[in-house]
């Protein structure tokens, strides 16, 4: 997998605008997806994807990440894992939580191809069709 490269030309962070955890998921999407829009997959992601991972995220107060679990480990491609990790914690800090809220938890699925690109499964464009004969 290639080494994390943030962009750094971001806009400073205002508080988030969500009025909830799964509000706040979309927007911490984005975040991620401009701080690395060169590894984003434009497009619908291929039949085979190299690794599906899902990790709980814990955000709080200042857009620092306190928690990342995993939730679901990729089937093989295990270097993912500490890959994703980077990446996230990487593109601290995120917006700060809606206020009247401390900390925010959501989930989120990350899709990996060979090539290291990705797609979270937030703002994915869904899956091209696979080219085997259907059973």
């Amino acid at each position: 997998m290639p080494p994390p490269q943030p962009v750094d030309e971001i806009a400073s962070l205002t508080t988030s605008a969500a009025r909830n955890a799964s509000e706040y998921r979309i927007e911490a999407a984005r975040h991620l997806y401009m701080r690395y829009w060169p590894q984003i997959l434009d497009g619908k992601l291929p039949p085979m994807l190299h690794a599906v991972a899902a990790f709980r995220t814990t955000v709080d107060s200042r857009g620092r990440i306190t928690d990342l679990r995993i939730t679901r480990y990729p089937a093989s491609a295990h270097e993912v894992v500490p890959w994703i990790q980077r990446l996230v914690y990487a593109a601290e800090p995120y917006p700060p939580p809606p206020r009247g809220m401390k900390t925010v938890v959501y989930p989120e699925v990350w899709l990996v191809t060979a090539e290291g690109k990705f797609q979270l499964h937030t703002l994915s464009e869904g899956q091209a069709d696979s080219d085997d004969p259907p059973r």
